[in-house]
């Protein structure tokens, strides 16, 4: 159902703000924490060394998770990977300035051990590297509890260093359940796209098989009618009357089982719709009435078809809204996006028309706006026209 598609991308990408966010909290609380033990304790060049490396971590793994989230979830895509080294090198320098500036290995290497994790690695090599890592990391907290520093300072305690510790673990593992989420989302728009092909292929068969079988009969009635023409006249006439009657038959039939397809519940459509939007690489937000299944969708399903392969052929951007709602004592439809060309999305000839004449023939109307580099087409039919 709509409603039901619409809270999932929505829950999909509440489920990405939630890694994200998770991962910069933990990371900045530990620097932060971090660098207020450096100022009770350290100097001020020391204390301002942290800051600087503080801000370069943290610019770092904002822009690797930025990175993360656009980028594809299929292996060998060694060329995105290798225009993410810059960031994790700046990730490196910042933790070993704030290493250097605390006089700790563990904050150093807990931090450009994080900067490692949020890179998209080859399938198998994060679970290796983590472990790796691990091993490191145990290494360089045992150096920091033995040693004593010459101004006195030693990492003491087991909170704070555990929590640097377990940074680059716990990143690894967050961005490993969202690709899971994500994953899983590509397989479910994949199983939406199966569908909908092999309902295509379904009334390819129908459609086959209803006209194989009329076409066949209208052409044995005709060569019959041909034969008889010079002996029989009227026996003749009455195998074209036949054929003709099985055309209208075939009509009929044709008919009716295209009025099956288009009988698609409009909520379904405008998912539908959302769907393919997305497939195309649009953001897509999706706000559906509740009793949307009222509203006559043989009049407002070729509506959103139209409107929707319009947006993909003229427009151009990357951002798309489709909302019904009741308001008035009227179903009002909303398609809208943004236009990076000169062109309407809707192409101002033939798809407008031709909306505007559906909606025009059950009393309804269409009015095609321009916001900027937004386009809106709104149309709006009476809530008394039966579903």
């Amino acid at each position: 159902m709509s409603t039901s598609t619409a809270t999932y991308a929505r829950d999909v990408r509440v489920t990405w703000w939630y890694t994200a966010s998770s991962i910069l909290f933990l990371h900045l609380f530990a620097a932060l924490i971090w660098s207020l033990t450096v100022f009770v304790d350290g100097t001020v060049p020391a204390f301002v060394l942290n800051l600087v490396g503080v801000a370069g971590s943290l610019a770092s793994g904002v822009l690797l998770l930025v990175r993360y989230r656009r980028e594809p979830l299929d292996d060998g895509e060694d060329a995105i990977r290798r225009r993410a080294w810059p960031l994790v090198a700046l990730g490196v320098v910042s933790a070993v300035l704030m290493g250097v500036s605390a006089g700790s290995l563990l904050l150093g290497v807990g931090f450009a051990a994080q900067a490692l994790c949020l890179v998209r690695w080859r399938h198998g090599i994060r679970l290796r590297l983590v472990v790796l890592l691990l091993a490191v990391i145990a290494a360089a907290w045992f150096v920091d509890a033995t040693r004593i520093h010459p101004d006195g300072y030693e990492v003491s305690g087991f909170a704070l260093p555990m929590f640097v510790a377990m940074l680059a673990p716990l990143t690894a593992t967050s961005l490993w359940w969202w690709d899971i989420v994500r994953e899983l989302d590509r397989a479910r728009r994949a199983e939406g796209r199966l569908a909908a092909a092999q309902e295509r292929l379904r009334l390819a068969g129908d459609l086959h098989d209803l006209q194989g079988h009329h076409l066949q009969v209208i052409a044995l009635q005709l060569e019959l009618a041909e034969k008889m023409m010079g002996r029989d006249p009227d026996a003749a006439v009455e195998q074209v009357r036949a054929a003709r009657a099985s055309v209208d038959e075939a009509r009929r039939g044709t008919r009716d089982l295209a009025a099956r397809f288009r009988g698609v519940p409009l909520p379904d459509e405008l998912a539908n719709a959302a769907d393919l939007l997305r497939a195309a690489g649009l953001t897509v937000d999706l706000l559906v009435d509740a009793e949307a299944d009222r509203a006559p969708a043989d009049v407002l399903g070729p509506v959103v078809r139209e409107s929707t392969t319009n947006v993909l052929k003229h427009g151009g951007g990357v951002s798309a809204s489709l909302s019904l709602a009741r308001h008035e004592g009227a179903w009002v439809l909303v398609v809208e996006n943004d236009s990076r060309g000169a062109a309407s999305p809707v192409g101002d000839g033939a798809g407008l028309s031709g909306i505007a004449e559906r909606v025009g023939s059950v009393g309804g109307t269409v009015d095609a706006t321009r916001l900027g580099d937004r386009f809106r087409v709104t149309v709006r039919v009476p809530e008394e026209v039966a579903a």
